[in-house]
């Protein structure tokens, strides 16, 4: 099988080391814009050999779209357009609803399946790539049926051999849950970073009282912010409704903690701990 990376980075670069562990006679063929991260690319055993996207694309059997969002919804069109009507053309992009309408009318959209794995570190990169990361995890689907059933049965085969869970969603389903799940997660790190390096400007040694609950909590604040801003633009009706019940969330405790009513943020906080066995049951 040979396979086209557009985007060597964290994820597409975790698919191709994937892939190449579990799976025999397989060709990655790089692209990417940044000679770098080709290099590097090279250099670590993702792929095996550069193109540009036209010669990439031909000579595959499958193309995996692993860039920003932004970028995604203007290149996936040109991808389909050179595919012939057997291949297969995956993205993995954060957002569903702007991809999936960028190709609706193609007269390849058959060729296309909509997906996003939900697997992902805060890191960047083609060194930040690893072979297990896509273990154990969700990859949802978007318009199964608009997808051919050649290219859906090779799309499942290939996530089985990756040991993914298969979920489907509508693209607006999709949009609107991962605003709440992975979205407001990451803009409520950047939030609280932003907040504590303000802080750390007046009294110099802040950081030395941070403990692993704080280093937890802003982990995702070190995420790429050329990869989440599309994302967050892209999503943002959902995002600002999943801010503003967050925001009311914030402000309702506050109140409680101004008017010291203990019972109240005991209340507020036990509500909250129903999270633990859904947590539980996702570790």
């Amino acid at each position: 099988m040979k396979i086209a990376l557009v985007g060597v980075g964290l994820i597409g670069g975790s698919f191709a080391l994937a892939v190449k562990r579990r799976r025999l006679h397989v060709e990655v063929i790089g692209v990417d814009k940044n000679s770098d991260n080709i290099q590097k690319a090279l250099q670590l055993g993702i792929i095996d050999g550069e193109a540009s996207l036209e010669e990439a694309v031909k000579q595959s059997d499958v193309v995996i779209l692993a860039i920003p969002v932004d970028a995604l919804t203007s290149l996936l069109p040109q991808v389909m357009d050179l595919v012939d009507d057997g291949q297969l053309v995956i993205d993995f992009g954060s957002t569903k609803g702007a991809v999936c309408t960028a190709v609706e009318d193609h007269p390849k959209r058959h060729c296309f399946v909509a997906a996003h794995p939900m697997a992902g570190t805060e890191y960047s990169g083609p060194e930040a790539a690893f072979s297990t990361l896509f273990e154990d995890k969700i990859m949802i689907l978007c318009e199964e049926e608009k997808s051919g059933d050649e290219q859906l049965n090779l799309f499942q085969e290939i996530c089985k051999n990756l040991a993914m869970r298969v979920v489907n969603m509508t693209p607006k389903d999709h949009d609107l849950h991962i605003a709440y799940v992975s979205h407001l997660s990451h803009i409520s790190s950047f939030a609280l970073s932003t907040t504590v390096l303000a802080k750390e400007k007046d009294e110099k040694h802040i950081f030395a009282m941070a403990g692993s609950g704080f280093a937890s909590t802003v982990r995702l604040a070190k995420s790429s912010p050329a990869m989440w801003s599309p994302i967050f633009r892209q999503n943002q009706k959902n995002l600002s409704g999943a801010l503003d019940t967050y925001i009311a969330q914030l402000q309702q405790f506050k109140h409680v903690l101004d008017a010291k009513d203990a019972e109240a943020m005991e209340s507020f906080m036990k509500e909250a701990n129903k999270i633990r066995p859904i947590i539980d049951g996702i570790k």
